[in-house]
């Protein structure tokens, strides 16, 4: 099959084989102290610094390249109110009914209630959705292709981004999350994938005491 005709690939700096061996310790090292954080300080931050991050997170590859991604960026304390007020409503359901004693025990570690103030006091929730199928200008709909795992992945480099700005960040998953779509007005072909709550850490923030799995644990080569 011949393929359409492109564009040459953007320039990118040449690197010695020392040099992105340093590139990709560094990132590593930098990534590997990110932790979730519960404890949020109201402090502000830019809407530019947001912005900047979310270009990076629109970088990401998808299945053909249909981009099924939606963010909504929401730093408004009365829109914030209400998702604090419908996520807490899922996740007192949760514990107390649909959660089962295997997961609640797993939970126990982290010291995860169904109290959620950070949905607050943390200057951003990035609401991130998928698109289940698109919706052309007459109506019809279209498939979207691997939309779970194409947002999955512009998430983590959102994450990822966010962390080299050097704010923290908290992955928020009540269920189900169909508020989301009511507050931010968002159409119905639109999934609500999680919730990202944003800021600084306070300077006194605590973390629960976890160990990441060994490398040779998660990965090998052949």
């Amino acid at each position: 099959m011949q393929l359409p005709v492109g564009i040459p690939l953007p320039h990118r700096e040449a690197l010695t084989e020392e040099e992105r061996i340093a590139r990709a310790r560094a990132f590593a090292d930098e990534l590997v102290l990110r932790r979730t954080v519960r404890e949020f300080d109201p402090r502000p931050v830019a809407r530019e610094v947001i912005e900047h991050c979310l270009r990076a997170a629109g970088s990401a590859p998808s299945g053909a390249n249909q981009q099924p991604w939606r963010f909504v960026a929401v730093s408004d304390p009365a829109i914030k109110r209400r998702i604090h007020a419908g996520a807490e409503a899922e996740e007192r359901e949760f514990y107390r009914h649909r959660a089962t004693e295997e997961w609640l025990q797993a939970l126990a570690v982290l010291g995860t209630d169904s109290e959620k103030p950070f949905l607050e006091i943390a200057p951003w929730l990035i609401a991130v959705f998928y698109e289940r199928y698109g919706i052309d200008a007459e109506g019809r709909r279209h498939k979207r292709y691997y939309p779970h795992e194409s947002v999955g992945i512009a998430t983590g480099i959102l994450i990822a981004a966010l962390h080299r700005a050097g704010l923290a960040t908290l992955t928020h998953t009540p269920s189900p999350m169909g508020f989301l779509n009511d507050i931010l007005e968002q159409p119905r072909n639109q999934m609500p994938y999680l919730l990202l709550v944003v800021g600084h850490a306070t300077e006194d923030c605590r973390v629960p005491d976890i160990q990441r799995m060994p490398f040779d644990a998660y990965a090998r080569f052949v």
